[in-house]
């Protein structure tokens, strides 16, 4: 299997700040590990879009693949009680 190119969005810096540097250093490690596998273990594609979740402890790696051009690009890090709210 192809290497995906790990792509994230300017956002994402926004979203790590509140987060404990702890924390912030296993997702870091998460978002790394999707290049090698995209749709590994706890994978979960997100109804009404072409998004996918991952769990790091309370916090949820919201990303979109890209198969077509291997990319996996990370849309939003957030606390699993307000990452799938807009705005």
């Amino acid at each position: 299997m192809a290497r995906y190119e790990l792509r994230v969005r300017p956002s994402v810096a926004k979203d790590l700040r509140g987060i404990p540097k702890a924390d912030v250093k296993r997702i870091l490690r998460r978002m790394q590990a999707l290049r090698d596998d995209p749709r590994g273990p706890g994978c979960e594609k997100l109804s009404g879009a072409e998004l996918y979740r991952v769990r790091q402890g309370i916090y949820r790696i919201v990303y979109e693949i890209l198969d077509a051009h291997v990319v996996v690009e990370v849309i939003r890090v957030g606390h699993r009680g307000e990452v799938y709210r807009g705005g």
